[in-house]
């Protein structure tokens, strides 16, 4: 389940406000601390989405990987038990956006874009040398486009959510 629930959470309920975690600052934060020691994880997707600010409201983009693979973030993992019942959540890892993401948003996951990354990732290495992962890919890495606001209705649904539609942003 997306938003991580601390083991130590009494109610064990996901508010929604840690689907992301900020790499700064990240050990010492009493819900990461662990995790990012022994917690690791990959979060794949094809594609994630970002919003961009205008005066008229926020336009949605879609951003995939410029050479087509999938994307693979940074994330950290956590098992909350409570009488019988366990809950596994995550976080995804969040650091200052490269050159390309910063003309959306101040923010973007960490994507660890190669293969090496990944298995250093999930591998046992100490916790500095996981730390010097938690950075923005480098620019030309990523792709963008203009998407169709229906996408900002969880009730929406289908591939034509992700069909170009015409980008009025001059700065994107």
């Amino acid at each position: 389940e997306w938003g991580l629930v601390p083991f130590w959470s009494k109610d064990g309920k996901n508010t929604g406000k840690l689907i992301n975690a900020r790499a700064e600052g990240i050990t010492e934060r009493p819900m990461f601390r662990e995790p990012i020691k022994s917690r690791r994880c990959l979060v794949p997707a094809d594609s994630f989405y970002e919003w961009h600010k205008t005066d008229e409201g926020k336009e949605p983009y879609r951003i995939t990987m410029k050479n087509g693979e999938m994307i693979y973030m940074a994330g950290i993992w956590e098992k909350w038990r409570h009488e019988g019942t366990i809950k596994r959540t995550f976080s995804i890892i969040t650091t200052a956006p490269n050159s390309e993401m910063s003309t959306l948003h101040d923010r973007m996951p960490v994507i660890l874009d190669t293969a090496e990354a990944q298995q250093l990732w999930l591998s046992d290495l100490p916790l500095s040398d996981i730390l010097s992962l938690l950075h923005a890919p480098a620019d030309g890495t990523l792709s963008m486009y203009r998407i169709s606001t229906k996408v900002n209705k969880p009730g929406n649904n289908g591939e034509d959510l992700h069909d170009p539609v015409p980008d009025t942003t001059a700065q994107v």
